[in-house]
């Protein structure tokens, strides 16, 4: 397919102990594998934890866009290729859900799990995004800044844990214009509802009770389509569910992951 001839070198950090089962973590657009700091935390004692920033973002490449799903999702495999890792689950948050999505249907012989956190087959509005990617080509993320208040995070949590939001709202200021704009394209040109169904890889799919960029029957879509599917969704938060309910999140992966894993 010659998608290897596209591949970008993605920056990355890798926890815990030498030879535990690999959980590789792909962040959402305009974040970067510090979005998965909870996680690392909590479950590097039992797993190795991969973290990536996704192509375009935080230290990654940053090759001229429009990307797509099945470049990026290439791009984890050739990180893990160089690392020498053959079998992993993936758990992705957003347009790492989606990446997670196209490794199912692409690479389930490599997989042992997977989660889906806050992402779609198909993300609202397709013809919106290219209009975005121009918009942060000509003047950068800063514009986009108010409105992840409710759209990432709940206001409620935002004024609890302000320098949880602060830290978010940071990784969007320093990603790259291309790297946004051409994942946004990416996002444009995705669409799996139909070939969900490929996927045979123990999936659960994670929703944020009150996100409004993949709302709770947009992720349920995802978890109906996929055979087997668990679908878990967690009240009082927003799109980025992994960083706002850190525990709820991670002792829903250790106990999917671990129950295809840790006996293996």
């Amino acid at each position: 397919m010659g998608i290897q001839e596209k591949t970008a070198r993605l920056n990355y950090r890798l926890d815990g102990p030498a030879g535990a089962p690999v959980i590789v973590f792909g962040p959402s657009l305009g974040t970067d594998l510090e979005l998965f700091e909870p996680q690392a935390t909590a479950l590097s004692g039992d797993f190795q934890i991969l973290r990536h920033d996704l192509r375009g973002h935080g230290e990654s490449e940053v090759p001229d866009g429009p990307y797509t799903i099945g470049e990026m999702a290439e791009d984890v495999i050739g990180l893990l290729d160089e690392l020498g890792i053959d079998r992993f689950s993936y758990v992705g948050v957003s347009i790492g859900g989606a990446i997670a999505q196209w490794l199912g249907i692409h690479h389930g012989h490599r997989l042992d799990a997977l989660v889906i956190c806050a992402s779609a087959a198909q993300f609202y509005d397709p013809p919106s995004w290219p209009q975005r990617a121009a918009k942060v080509r000509s003047e950068g993320t800063e514009f986009l800044i108010e409105s992840r208040y409710g759209a990432w995070f709940t206001p409620e949590w935002a004024e609890r844990s302000p320098e949880g939001a602060t830290r978010l709202l940071n990784m969007l200021r320093t990603t790259p214009r291309e790297g946004y704009a051409g994942c946004c394209e990416a996002i444009a040109a995705y669409d799996l509802r139909d070939r969900l169904g490929e996927i045979a890889t123990p999936t659960l799919v994670i929703a944020g009770e009150e996100d409004p960029a993949t709302p709770v029957a947009t992720v349920s879509a995802v978890a109906e389509g996929i055979p087997g599917a668990e679908l878990l969704v967690v009240p009082g938060s927003s799109h980025l569910v992994n960083f706002e309910k850190p525990h709820v999140v991670s002792a829903a992966i250790a106990k999917h992951i671990g129950a295809v894993t840790i006996n293996r």
